[in-house]
């Protein structure tokens, strides 16, 4: 048998707190949603860090947003192989079944799987170039964005720099995705790249046209 244990004491209380109140309030609604099945307008791709909390930033009702999390936000190029692929496996569902309309990579600051990334490329985590890394292995998706930042000399620009370039190597490894491309070219699907600011609650978003990242 799998080996579990009881949920903690605190997240039963905070259940049937919910149960109680927000649940209670709103049961035709939870109804709706269980018999008519999800239509979320966007995908959203976001950080695995308890921090980000998509749902807030944008007041999203349950329902409205197909979410994704994975460390930093990143999406891994096309790769038909017949292996296991989790991001690859949920924006497929995303665009080919539900017909999101749009796709949003959310990026933000002070990442953990950023700065280990600009520290394996650095050269200064080895335990991250191990095979065994399951963290490292993924983060090599962001080698490409590195290399464009690895001339800036002071540390904590250039991990900023890398959280956006993380955005950017997400957003152009989703066009590698056939039915992605075919969606954004019949004007069915738009991508988007987001970075939050936690610690200011800021937004800054991608305008290719500029190449920079604007605050929303």
């Amino acid at each position: 048998m799998p080996h579990s244990k009881p949920l903690p004491a605190y997240l039963v209380q905070r259940f049937h707190g919910w149960q109680a109140t927000t649940f209670s309030d709103n049961k035709s609604w939870y109804k709706r949603l269980a018999t008519e099945g999800q239509r979320p307008r966007a995908m959203i791709i976001s950080c695995c860090d308890s921090r980000v909390h998509v749902t807030a930033i944008f007041g999203a009702d349950q329902g409205e947003f197909f979410i994704h999390r994975n460390i930093a936000a990143l999406v891994p190029p096309y790769e038909p192989d017949g292996n296991q692929h989790g991001t690859s496996a949920a924006i497929e569902y995303a665009v080919t079944a539900l017909k999101v309309a749009h796709v949003v990579v959310v990026g933000h600051s002070s990442c953990g799987g950023v700065k280990g990334c600009l520290d394996m490329c650095s050269g200064n985590a080895p335990e991250l170039e191990e095979k065994s890394s399951f963290v490292g292995r993924w983060m090599d998706l962001l080698r490409p964005g590195y290399e464009r930042v690895k001339d800036i000399a002071d540390y904590d620009a250039q991990a900023r720099a890398l959280e956006r370039q993380a955005i950017l190597v997400s957003l152009d490894n989703l066009m590698t995705f056939p039915f992605v491309k075919e969606a954004v070219d019949k004007g069915d699907l738009s991508l988007h790249g987001l970075w939050n600011d936690i610690g200011e609650g800021g937004l800054e978003q991608y305008i290719p046209e500029k190449d920079r990242f604007e605050a929303v």
